[in-house]
């Protein structure tokens, strides 16, 4: 039978990626995820939160040399960042864009032999 009583739970905080972005490799791993997913609409919305884990849009700023309005722009919801625009982000946190192949699958593997 219930006695009425209920059990505290500890308050549930939201889940921030930016908190576990702490070194370089952290950063590249998960910008290479929000790529590797192909929704370009995540790009501005990875870059930001790697902004936030860098110290926030002054910081990014400073690093950049671009104003806060344009990358506020920039990485806004409809934001489509320019490549150079990109490039320069991304060095400001201590990392360049690349090309590699990609995984091919058995059935392109196949084609690619045909």
């Amino acid at each position: 039978m219930p006695t009425g009583k209920t059990t505290r739970h500890a308050a549930s905080v939201p889940f921030r990626a930016a908190d576990y972005l702490r070194t370089d490799a952290d950063i590249a791993g998960y910008l290479e995820a929000v790529l590797a997913d192909g929704d370009a609409r995540a790009v501005p919305r990875g870059l930001r939160t790697v902004t936030d884990a860098v110290g926030g849009m002054r910081a990014l700023a400073e690093r950049t040399g671009l104003s806060r309005e344009t990358l506020y722009r920039t990485l806004s919801e409809r934001g489509n960042p320019r490549l150079d625009t990109l490039a320069t982000i991304l060095a400001a946190f201590n990392l360049q864009l690349c090309v590699r192949p990609m995984r091919q699958t058995r059935a392109t593997k196949r084609a690619a032999r045909a």
